[in-house]
This record gives C-alpha cells, sequence and structure tokens, in this order.
C-alpha cells in the first residue's frame, strides 16, 4: 500500500480502453482512484469476484445515475477535493452531463482534468468515430509498419490507445497536477490519440528528415528492411527476434552465426539486406528457438525468443524479476515501471460496479446517511 503517488486522488469517469490503462499506471503507482461507473451496470449488492477487466485493478466503484441531479452533484462535491479528473467521452459529452471543464474548475481551480479522445477537442474529425488503427492511420504510424510489398499491419492496439493514448494521458495528468500544486492553477488535459501516436513517431521523421528513412514500407532498418532487425523462425516453428544494429553487435551475431569470416564492412549496404536475410533464415532454420536460445545466451548478439502471451510469464528472466504477477487466479503484468523508495502495488482487484462504494466514498467525505440518501433517491446504484 505504498507508491510515490500516494495522496493523490483522482476521479475517473469509467471508459474504454486508453483512459481505464492510464487510470490502472496511477492506481499501481499508488494514486487513490475513485471509478465512476454506470449506474445500470451494477447489481447489489455488488459482485465480490474480481472484475475480467484487468485495466480496472486497483480502484473502488461507486456506481453512479450521471442523468440524475443528485449524481451529477455526488461528483462534483468529489471534484472539490480530487487532484484530478479522467474522462473518456466523445467532445461535449461531459458538458451536457453537467460535468464538463469549466464547471469543475469552478468547483476546483487547482483540477487536473483529462479528456481522452481519438481526434482531439477541436478539429475536422472531433466527432468521428474511430478506433486504434483510425487513429494510427492518420499519424503516419500505421503506413510505416509492414513488410516490403504487403499492407501496412496494425501493431494490436498498442500505439493508439495504449502507448498514444493512455500513457500520454497519465504523463499529462500527472504535469498538470504537479503545475497546480507550483501555480495554484488547474487546466485541461486534451490527450488525443491521434496527437500521441504521432509524438510516439518522432525518431522516425527525425530519421526521415535526416534522409536515411525511406517512405517505402519493409526498406528501413527498424521495419523489417534489413536483415538484421528480423524476425526468423526457427526448425521447430518457433521464431527468433534479432536486433544487432550496432557493429560489435552484428560481429557477434555473426560470429554465433557462423559466418564471422565475412566481411562486416558490407552491414549498411542496403543492396546485400535482401540476400543477407535469405541466408539467415536458412541458418536459423536448423535448429530449434530453445537451441538458438541457448547458443546466444549471455551474448550482446541482441537475439531473444519469441515469446507468446502464455509462454513469457514462465521465462526465466521474467519469473526472476517479477515481470508477471499472479493475483485472485489470474496472471498479469506487474506494475510498471519501479519505484525502489516508495515501490506501488496492485492494491485491490478490478471491482464490479459500485463494488466497495461506501468504503470509497466514506474515506471521500461522505457520512453513512449522505450514502444512504443516494442510494434510496438513485443516484447511485
Amino acid at each position: 500500500m505504498s507508491g510515490p503517488l500516494e495522496g493523490v486522488r483522482i476521479i475517473e469517469l469509467a471508459g474504454l480502453g486508453p483512459a481505464p490503462f492510464a487510470g490502472m499506471m496511477l492506481a499501481d503507482a499508488g494514486a487513490d482512484i475513485i471509478r465512476i461507473d454506470r449506474a445500470d451496470r451494477a447489481t447489489y449488492p455488488p459482485r465480490e469476484e474480481p472484475h475480467v477487466d484487468l485495466m480496472n485493478r486497483g480502484r473502488r466503484s461507486v456506481a453512479v445515475d450521471l442523468k440524475h441531479p443528485d449524481g451529477v452533484d455526488l461528483v462534483l462535491r468529489l471534484v472539490e477535493g480530487a487532484d484530478g479528473l479522467m474522462e473518456g467521452f466523445r467532445p461535449g459529452v461531459a458538458e451536457r452531463l453537467g460535468l464538463g471543464p469549466d464547471v469543475c474548475l469552478a468547483r476546483n481551480p487547482k483540477l487536473a482534468y483529462g479528456r481522452m479522445t481519438g481526434y482531439g477537442q477541436e478539429g475536422p474529425m472531433a466527432q468521428a468515430a474511430g478506433h486504434d488503427i483510425d487513429y494510427i492511420a492518420l499519424s503516419g504510424a500505421l503506413e510505416a509498419i509492414g513488410r516490403a510489398g504487403e499492407r501496412p499491419v496494425p501493431p494490436l492496439n498498442l500505439v493508439g490507445d495504449f502507448g498514444g493514448g493512455g500513457m500520454l494521458l497519465a504523463y499529462g495528468m500527472l504535469a498538470a497536477i504537479l503545475g497546480a500544486r507550483t501555480t495554484g492553477k488547474g487546466q485541461v488535459i486534451d490527450a488525443a490519440m491521434v496527437d500521441g501516436a504521432a509524438s510516439l513517431m518522432t525518431m522516425t521523421y527525425t530519421l526521415r528528415s535526416a534522409g536515411i528513412w525511406q517512405d517505402a514500407r519493409g526498406t528501413n532498418m527498424l521495419d523489417t528492411g534489413a536483415h538484421f532487425y528480423e524476425v526468423y523462425e526457427a526448425s521447430d516453428g518457433g521464431y527468433l527476434s534479432v536486433g544487432a544494429i550496432e557493429p560489435q553487435f552484428y560481429a557477434e551475431l555473426m560470429q554465433l552465426l557462423g559466418l564471422g569470416d565475412e566481411d562486416l564492412s558490407t552491414q549498411m549496404d542496403r543492396t546485400m539486406w535482401p540476400a543477407m536475410k535469405e541466408r539467415f533464415a536458412a541458418i536459423f532454420a536448423t535448429k530449434t528457438r530453445d537451441e538458438w536460445e541457448g547458443i546466444f545466451a549471455g551474448s550482446d548478439a541482441c537475439v531473444a525468443p519469441v515469446l507468446s502471451a502464455t509462454e513469457a510469464p514462465n521465462h526465466p528472466h521474467n519469473k526472476a524479476r517479477g515481470t508477471f504477477i499472479e493475483l485472485d487466479g489470474v496472471v498479469q503484468p506487474a506494475p510498471a515501471p519501479r519505484f525502489m523508495g516508495t515501490p506501488g502495488s496492485i492494491r485491490r482487484p478490478p471491482p464490479h460496479p459500485g463494488r466497495l462504494a461506501e468504503e470509497a466514498l466514506a474515506d471521500w467525505g461522505l457520512s453513512a446517511d449522505d450514502v444512504e440518501g443516494l442510494r434510496k433517491s438513485g443516484a447511485i446504484g
């Protein structure tokens, strides 16, 4: 029950994907987050077993009817004692509910008000529906991912939803909270996944401006164009990742592949890459994935086995570091990053809507009579 954000209080208006991920990161780091779920999704008493959505972990939930005036008033009352509020609605929805930034900041001028959307709060596409694949397409990220001569490959929903979305929302919330503690003034954080995905592409745009990156997909050093930055299949159908960019790492890779006598000065000769990829593929196909892992163990050749989600938690390195943990029988990624002085933790499993509402509201200053009145009025589920 520690973490560097111990004492920070945040309200999370329940949503999907990136906003809950931001909440998970902040809760893992010690923030006290009260999650406002929809009242019509609650049962009474709330179900005690953990919810399946791991991104909701670490919070307590209050199921609130945001169309009920007492429900809106409850959230505004909580806002008065909060450091931040996060919402993931389309632009204008929070305002129509009576919980827009102007209203909330009037109640608490030091509030960090975080808004998570795909296209941002303004612009021609602000009201358009979309998903990760659309946001990273507009940012320039999707077009660059894939092999030569093939269609772009969506990298799951990691770049838009979670990297460019949730993580940057969490960063924005912390920056605004720190700023408010210095200046006494809160502000709105407009976290758009298109903006975030574009930001993640900064290195690619750097390489492009330097003339090192070609727009032709799958022809560059980091997009499977190079033989030394590629995935190769082993004899048993497993795969090895290879990322030997620096000359000294490339030399070690070549030595362990039995190619130590080759001319290493041709590493960056793009005309050699296709033929070298064929040679590498033929060599990797001669042994199993585990055999290759043993050969490269302890080396600086930058080779690692490609693990499935089932295998990754059991890899010796991940087990030694505790990269994954098991909570209530569910294996899941551990809190990251790690804080040596005030380590984060998963305070509780993900709650069903309304779970631990009385406890949370009491900690945030409401009396038992207040809670009972809200329940009788139908403002909370």
